[in-house]
């Protein structure tokens, strides 16, 4: 896997609109990006699945070179948060760009990329993806996102 994982098969993408500047909605997705994967039990299942990544280091808030249990920052630039892993199971980004609206405010996306190789991650894709559990927990951080950013302000 390479850079932000832009070299992994395109999985889904889901975006929001946000009332707030695109610098609101990415220091808000920088934000909840940390929270939604830094509880203990984030760190359990990370071990159990054999992520490379499986606790909190590196600079806060969020940067190129921090980890969160199943991730590591790869890009926090101006307009995008990229977040690649990799375990037992699967290669896998989770990409956020903020692209500005004409009014000002933002749209909020999340890409996400992965490889599933072998029987294994065809099992595990379909556990994952097949049951839709991940476009429901990539929903939940964008609505969070959202909130904090419209919260927050510019």
């Amino acid at each position: 896997m390479t850079g932000t994982g832009s070299d992994l098969p395109h999985v889904d993408e889901h975006s929001t609109p946000v009332a707030a500047s695109p610098a609101a909605a990415l220091r808000a997705i920088t934000r909840v990006g940390e929270n939604a994967f830094s509880p203990t039990w984030a760190g359990a299942v990370a071990r159990v699945l054999g992520c490379q990544d499986t606790s909190n280091s590196g600079p806060r808030p969020l940067a190129a070179g921090s980890t969160i249990p199943g991730f590591h920052v790869v890009a926090a630039g101006p307009r995008e948060l990229a977040l690649v892993g990799r375990h037992r199971f699967s290669s896998y980004a989770l990409v956020f760009r903020v692209d500005e609206l004409e009014d000002g405010t933002s749209l909020l996306r999340a890409e996400t990329r992965a490889l599933f190789p072998g029987a294994a991650g065809r099992a595990y894709r379909t556990a994952v993806i097949g049951t839709r559990g991940h476009v429901l927990a990539v929903r939940r951080i964008l609505a969070s996102a959202k909130r904090v950013a419209e919260r927050h302000g510019n």
